[in-house]
């Protein structure tokens, strides 16, 4: 791990145990809004310096791994050891990596999730049926509520083109960078000679917008225009 996101996890981890201190004062206590406040950078922190503490005993347990490696009759266990948290070193790593990066004020709002097929035909709209039944399963082992917003079937069972709400705790936030290309490699159920074809899908994630931020239009700022078709003819 770089020094520098290091030190920065190492300040998470001081600044639990002063959330900790602060959120047990009687003075804290009886200030609901500087309460909630405190209370919800705590669970903030708390995640981040949670991973980081696994991360620091995944770390301990490589070192003594590495230790046994010198005793013959413990190298073999050493190995798998040294492979199991090596590999959960780097997940971890990855994660904090994700956790520190900056927060978009739009984070805890639902989402809008728009899939759409592309390259690859009728297996393109099947994989994006597939997606949709992805996230409809993440959403509901997260507890999210999910809302099917709009569609476009295919006629073999497939999605053209769907729209899911998503809504629940820290969803766009969790989602958006579910956005860009999906692809996947096999043989589709309309192949015929078993050959292995790509499809491709698009994934858009947006916000639900605030209705205190929607658009408010002046009438005195509207023009309307008003024609009439004049003619020989005669339409008036």
């Amino acid at each position: 791990m770089k020094p520098f996101l290091r030190q920065q996890l190492e300040r998470y981890a001081q600044r639990l145990d002063e959330l900790n201190f602060l959120l047990s004062r009687e003075d804290i206590m009886s200030d609901m809004s500087q309460f909630l406040v405190l209370s919800r950078e705590h669970n903030e922190v708390t995640a981040i310096a949670g991973r980081y503490a696994r991360y620091r005993q995944r770390e301990a347990d490589l070192a003594s791994a590495q230790e046994m490696q010198a005793d013959p009759e413990m190298a073999e266990m050493a190995r798998e050891e040294i492979a199991a948290a090596a590999a959960e070193l780097a997940q971890l790593e990855d994660e904090l990596q994700r956790m520190l990066l900056p927060k978009d004020p739009d984070d805890a709002r639902p989402a809008f999730l728009e899939i759409r097929a592309g390259t690859g035909g009728d297996e393109s709209a099947l994989f994006a049926g597939d997606l949709l039944r992805m996230y409809t399963r993440y959403a509901a082992t997260r507890g999210w509520k999910t809302e099917l917003m709009s569609e476009s079937p295919s006629e073999l069972g497939g999605y053209k083109e769907v729209v899911l709400r998503i809504e629940g705790d820290h969803v766009y936030g969790d989602l958006r960078f579910e956005s860009g290309g999906h692809r996947v490699q096999r043989v589709p159920a309309t192949e015929t000679q078993g050959r292995i074809h790509t499809s491709a899908c698009t994934v858009a994630v947006l916000p639900e917008p605030d209705e205190a931020q929607a658009v408010q239009i002046n009438p005195a700022d509207l023009r309307i225009d008003t024609y009439r078709a004049s003619g020989a003819g005669g339409q008036h």
